[in-house]
């Protein structure tokens, strides 16, 4: 873990309030709504906006907990500017946050009313020069992403034009990684490695995980597919014989043995042995 000074400097104050999140992992720059319906969440949320609207998101290892204590949620996590705050009817409030910067929980500071951290920020060596080892593992990640798209995954237009202009490699896997549906265990796993190249070579073994996935999807629906197009012409072909036409279209004369005589009926004396005596 290195740090360096980037171009400009963010001022984060070494006190954050936490807020835990459930099914998300945040990276930089990152973009997104969250819910927010824990008393103590709400807390940090209220004080965060109270002050500079800074706020540390650090993933929670259980989503189902409700009350999660300092070892049930991840050290690593992100520092987040809250934009917006909307209060919901339902006592909830909906924020959005944009991630900032990387940073690692080093002591909870006070647990009432909310959790509040000391965090240390995470600030990754830039390369003075884009070596070609670089250069490609980049242009791959982003032919990597045209395939699976390809394949059927879905990622916005406003994303790959993100990607294709992004310069920097630990941006653009981390942009990759918040973009491609990967678990809760996975993206954790991208966020806590902080080399850059080390990361986006991370980032490449998931999309070609991925594309593995969606070929093997796209050949079990086209195979059932086929199947069932079998099935149907077996029975559009008229594969049924006897008096049933084969074509259900057009109807078929009946045998000559299932025939009803057109001719009027005559009416006929019965043989006299068959005659009732009165």
């Amino acid at each position: 873990m290195e740090e360096t000074q980037e171009t400009e400097e963010l001022k984060i104050p070494d006190q954050l309030p936490l807020l835990p999140v459930r099914d998300v992992v945040v990276f930089p720059y990152m973009i997104l709504p969250l819910f927010v319906g824990r008393e103590m969440s709400v807390n940090a949320v209220e004080y965060a906006l109270a002050n500079d609207r800074l706020i540390f998101l650090a993933t929670q290892k259980d989503m189902n907990d409700e009350d999660p204590a300092p070892e049930a949620i991840y050290e690593v996590g992100t520092i987040a500017m809250i934009m917006r705050m909307l209060k919901l009817p339902d006592g909830r409030v909906k924020i959005l946050v944009q991630g900032l910067a990387k940073g690692t929980i080093t002591e909870y500071l006070e647990t009432k009313p909310f959790y509040s951290v000391q965090v240390q920020r995470l600030v990754e060596v830039q390369e003075e020069e884009q070596s070609l080892e670089t250069e490609a593992l980049m242009r791959n990640a982003r032919e990597q992403v045209s395939k699976i798209i390809s394949l059927g995954k879905s990622i916005s237009p406003e994303v790959l034009v993100i990607m294709e202009n992004m310069q920097d490699p630990g941006s653009l896997a981390d942009l990759v990684a918040s973009n491609i549906g990967l678990k809760v265990p996975e993206s954790q796993q991208l966020l806590e490695i902080f080399n850059a190249i080390d990361r986006l070579k991370k980032v490449t073994e998931f999309l070609n995980k991925e594309t593995e996935l969606l070929t093997m999807q796209q050949q079990i629906q086209s195979a059932a597919k086929e199947e069932m197009g079998k099935a149907s012409g077996s029975i559009t072909s008229g594969s049924s014989s006897g008096p049933f036409s084969r074509n259900w279209g057009k109807p078929t004369p009946a045998p000559k043995s299932w025939r009803i005589s057109a001719r009027p009926w005559k009416r006929r004396r019965c043989p006299k042995r068959w005659r009732r005596r009165r």
